[in-house]
């Protein structure tokens, strides 16, 4: 059994962010000098579009990168791309993350659940710690039933 960790408590991808930081600036670099060493017949304005393409691309990257969970005194901040949900303890009944599963599933106390996307299911080992921690932290402050 593990123990329930102390607050705040982080939980977020380490091979996500890395590999989506690291994209990322390869396809800026990749643009920018693209964009100096191209064609005289590409005018100011293709260029700056080229960098510019390659900062939304950045941008979209960041915000894959930018996932996590953050446990709290009074609940838990769900930061997934392009959504953050603040949940108080009491509307959390449940996670779960099954076999394969990208990220685990938060059951709320609603009926509805939502996606943790900062629990990354690729990372095998550190997954199943993070989802430890946060069922531990589940059992001893949400609505989650303690294990008979």
């Amino acid at each position: 059994m593990t123990d329930t960790p102390a607050l705040p408590a982080v939980w977020r991808p380490r091979t996500t962010r890395t590999v989506a930081y690291l994209t990322a600036g390869v396809i800026m670099l990749g643009l920018i000098v693209l964009a100096v060493v191209v064609a005289p017949q590409f005018k100011l304005f293709d260029r700056v579009l080229m960098v510019g393409f390659g900062a939304v691309v950045a941008w979209i990257l960041h915000m894959l990168a930018r996932c996590r969970v953050t446990a709290d005194e009074s609940g838990l901040t769900v930061v997934n791309a392009f959504r953050t949900r603040r949940l108080e303890w009491p509307e959390l009944v449940d996670v779960s993350m099954g076999e394969g599963e990208p990220w685990p599933t938060l059951d709320l106390a609603d009926g509805t659940s939502i996606g943790a996307m900062g629990i990354n299911g690729a990372e095998k080992t550190l997954a199943a710690r993070q989802l430890a921690e946060l069922r531990s932290l589940l059992r001893t402050r949400g609505e989650a039933p303690d294990p008979v």
